[in-house]
């Protein structure tokens, strides 16, 4: 059945992108259009996107809003597999150095930015004659258009067909904002209510999407019975589990046009399952531009992170008296808070041999880091689905991880007796257990077949997005029949 389908993101990539709702937003599209939807995609036009290498195009389609400031404007280009993508400018709102604020804090009129953004979406839709079976919203950026499209424009007709999805790509960024707030985005006090978009005395657009899409979806079947627990629900527990009949879990996919080191461009020698050897190239220019002296023997670690406490830092860092003491190089790529920024910093100058920290976001960089090094950290406390563990095991780059979320779908622990599995994992979050696991990885690194035949396990996996893209081909219609 060949549906309608808009999907609805604050980032696309290559268009902006912070993190992995980006890389989820540019390739599942493509993925749907395979199996023959009619797919297309919206997102906010930010300065950054006239750096994707697209051509961008204006459609001479003006959005006044009532409630809001100043207009939007639509403007048109293509993802690859040609899906169009909109792009709703608006200086006003969008037109700035960063996607949601300066670092560590969100902008304060993000609540004006997302819910005009919410409503640009709708009226877009309408201008350029596109009527939706289904509207697949991501993350909290998005969550107003369920609560929007049941509210305002309950007695639109040109949505009395259309059905929403929402997807959590991380339950604990929620979009909470004071109370006061609710009249900018033009909805009715009566919604402000524990049934509604009430949340400990806040207004929270993800709330919004749990409560009034038709149906929810998180990014790894793992994460979706996590998040309806005390511990990672995030306060949303009790909700999650009221919907839980509503709740799918489908596991990312990796965009192998962008993640495929026999044609990545952006590594500097290309190598596959049969071309292993050519890998070494790519240690050797990792080892150069960090000036980094490892032993020939001894295995390049890598992180490639946001710098959150998420992400199992605070692991890593007591863990560093032991690290010391392994014959190992660490690279780390990525930015966040300045305690974890200057632990890092410290940490290359103490050993400028064998650590080396990039304080930024660089995708080019991050494409030679995974194809350079031998093992991929990922302690994670909690983590929806991660794809850079996948992106990992595509380049034979062995992950390390915590088991949790989509890290623990997404990884076989290794067995040299059978030789089955694809790397390792640990499960309570102590650098005893990291560090026991770390020690299994080091020890079969040093049996060259052991490793050999490790690495393509993972090489081997498929991850593509062919099997997720047919998952969500089926929740759209089941939600269409619900």
């Amino acid at each position: 059945m060949k549906l309608k389908i808009l999907l609805v993101s604050a980032e696309v990539y290559p268009f902006a992108k912070t993190g992995g709702l980006a890389d989820v937003s540019g390739a599942l599209p493509p993925a749907l259009k395979k199996l023959d939807h009619d797919i297309r995609v919206i997102m906010p036009q930010y300065p950054c996107t006239a750096k994707a290498g697209r051509k961008i195009q204006p459609l001479k389609i003006d959005l006044k809003l009532s409630d809001f400031n100043g207009k939007g404007t639509l403007f048109s280009s293509e993802l690859t597999g040609g899906v169009p993508i909109y792009l709703i400018e608006h200086d006003g709102y969008f037109n700035r150095k960063h996607i949601y604020g300066e670092p560590g804090s969100d902008y304060p009129d993000s609540v004006e930015r997302f819910s005009f953004f919410s409503q640009a979406v709708l009226e877009a839709v309408k201008r350029l004659d596109f009527k939706p079976d289904i509207i697949h919203c991501n993350d909290w950026h998005t969550g107003l258009i369920p609560v929007y499209l049941k509210s305002l424009y309950r007695n639109d007709p040109w949505f009395s067909q259309t059905k929403t999805l929402f997807s959590i790509h991380n339950l604990g960024y929620q979009g909470n904002f004071p109370h006061s707030h609710l009249k900018v985005t033009g909805l009715d006090e009566s919604l402000f209510t524990e049934e509604g978009l009430e949340f400990y005395n806040q207004i929270s657009f993800l709330k919004g999407g749990l409560i009034f899409s038709d149906t929810l979806s998180t990014v790894s079947p793992t994460y979706s019975q996590e998040i309806q627990t005390q511990d990672l629900g995030f306060g949303m527990q009790g909700i999650l589990q009221k919907r839980s009949d509503s709740l799918h879990g489908i596991m990312n996919g990796v965009d192998e046009t962008v993640w495929d080191p026999e044609t990545d461009p952006l590594i500097p020698a290309n190598y596959g399952p049969k071309s292993l050897s050519q890998k070494k190239q790519c240690r050797e220019d990792l080892i150069k531009i960090f000036s980094l002296r490892p032993n020939k023997k001894s295995p390049i670690l890598c992180m490639i992170t946001r710098l959150s406490q998420q992400k199992g830092i605070d692991l890593i860092m007591e863990a560093r008296t032991a690290l010391d003491e392994l014959d190992i190089s660490l690279v780390i790529l990525g930015t966040g808070s300045a305690e974890y920024e200057s632990f890092f910093q410290q940490w290359s100058k103490d050993r400028p041999d064998n650590i080396a920290t990039a304080l930024k976001f660089d995708e080019s960089l991050g494409h030679r880091i995974l194809a350079g090094s031998d093992m991929f950290l990922m302690p994670s406390l909690y983590e929806p689905c991660g794809l850079t563990q996948m992106y990992a095991l595509k380049y034979g780059t062995v992950p390390i991880v915590r088991a949790v979320g989509g890290l623990k779908d997404s990884i076989q622990e290794f067995s040299d007796k059978t030789g089955k599995g694809t790397g390792f994992k640990f499960k309570i979050p102590q650098t005893k257990f990291f560090l026991k696991s770390l020690q299994k990885a080091l020890s079969c690194f040093q049996q060259t077949q052991t490793w050999k035949k490790l690495m393509l396990n993972g090489m081997d996996k498929d991850n593509s997005w062919e099997f997720a893209a047919k998952q969500y081909s089926s929740l759209y219609q089941k939600t269409l029949r619900s």
